[in-house]
């Protein structure tokens, strides 16, 4: 990659108008609906009362392929998503606009052999003006190492607790799982071309790490804030392996006690942890409103 131009790099303000239909096909993209008969599935793929899917801030605003740009020089073959953090200012509405601001914040240059981090922030405002959420991706460059480096990193991601957690969900993917997600913004070939993913040293096309994400973020939802996904304010993770479409995953999280929430997910065919190091806030749970017999005491 250059460097230089890499640091000077500036990108468009990026536009979105999104409507419930676009926050149902993201919701589809990650699993939602497998059962369609249950109210918690219904609730993010049926427009009446419908609500968004928290993690759905990652892909709103989407780039474009930006890394091919060819005066960056970036090795976009090799490139792997590495962490991914948001955090939700405004919950989310199901339709709307918004628009979003991106940067690259920093390189950090491993050598030759290792390769190079590369740190991308998104800030997305609504049509308001109000800041909507803060997007942080951190990208591993597998064949740009020994370019250079400028910025800083990302704090780092702590390791889970050494101990059985406090919950599991399971969640089957489906084979056509990555060609059905990446409908929602991301047209990266790697995961719907076999040769360009065979280039890329896979057997096969890869599922998104977002989408991945995704099936962590539904899982959390259930078990921390059924009901209410617009008190999840708060999400961090590393990609520790990819996952091919139509394996399970199984999402493991850690309740540690004030408000402290860890998780981790692992593909159940392969015994394979493919997320990890991962973090959730919440918001406080709104008190419920006295009923009627209560009001007149």
């Amino acid at each position: 990659m250059d460097i230089e131009v890499l640091r000077r790099f500036r990108f468009d303000e990026t536009r979105q108008s999104y409507s419930s239909k676009d926050s149902i096909l993201y919701a589809l993209g990650i699993g939602f609906g497998s059962d369609p008969l249950s109210q918690d599935e219904l609730r993010f793929t049926y427009e009446n009362d419908l609500r968004a899917v928290p993690s759905m801030v990652n892909i709103l605003a989407h780039p474009g392929m930006w890394v091919k740009r060819p005066e960056l020089r970036l090795g976009w073959q090799k490139l792997l998503h590495a962490e991914q953090r948001f955090d939700i200012l405004h919950p989310l509405p199901p339709e709307g606009e918004v628009s979003a601001k991106y940067r690259v914040t920093g390189v950090v240059d491993g050598g030759a052999a290792k390769g190079a981090w590369l740190y991308l922030r998104k800030t997305l405002t609504d049509a308001e003006g109000r800041p909507a959420a803060r997007v942080s991706s951190t990208y591993m460059l597998r064949g740009d190492g020994g370019c250079g480096m400028f910025g800083a990193p990302e704090p780092p991601l702590a390791p889970l607790p050494a101990r059985a957690p406090d919950h599991v969900l399971s969640h089957a993917t489906l084979p056509q799982q990555a060609l059905l997600y990446r409908l929602s913004g991301d047209l990266n070939p790697l995961h719907a071309s076999p040769e360009l993913a065979r280039q890329a040293g896979f057997d096969r096309p890869i599922l998104h790490g977002l989408c991945t994400m995704g099936i962590a973020c539904r899982a959390l939802i259930s078990v921390l804030c059924p009901g209410a996904p617009e008190r999840l304010r708060h999400m961090s993770l590393r990609f520790s392996s990819p996952v091919y479409p139509g394996e399970t995953i199984q999402t493991e999280i850690f309740d540690l006690g004030g408000g402290e929430i860890r998780f981790r997910s692992r593909v159940a065919e392969r015994a394979v942890i493919v997320l990890d190091r991962g973090r959730v806030e919440l918001a406080p749970a709104m008190a419920s409103a006295p009923n009627e017999m209560e009001a007149s005491r």
